[in-house]
């Protein structure tokens, strides 16, 4: 059971461009701890900001940023994962309302 007034974490997942919080987001994910929403890959088209910075003034706090780790040689132009992966968290009442 849970009390009305518990507070939920949200997070959220971005994929920026470069290591630079203020570069552009290429890819994302939500979870919301509230239950209020129920977030899934690919449930938009646009990202939810353009920049980490975007986020932060939005109230979003960050608590992980990726490693920065150079490209093994010869495989700088390969695909791969997205490495430039930021976390945030947002703390709200068990409502979902992010006050």
């Amino acid at each position: 059971m849970t009390l009305p007034n518990t507070v939920r974490q949200q997070v959220l997942v971005l994929y920026l461009d470069t290591s630079a919080l203020d570069s552009w987001v290429r890819g994302w994910a939500r979870y919301d701890g509230t239950g209020a929403t129920r977030p899934t890959t690919g449930d938009s088209d646009e990202p939810p900001y353009e920049t980490g910075v975007a986020a932060l003034q939005d109230g979003w706090r960050l608590f992980q940023a990726a490693q920065l780790v150079p490209p093994y040689p010869g495989a700088e132009h390969e695909t791969s994962f997205l490495k430039h992966e930021f976390f945030f968290e947002r703390l709200v009442d068990g409502a979902g309302d992010p006050g």
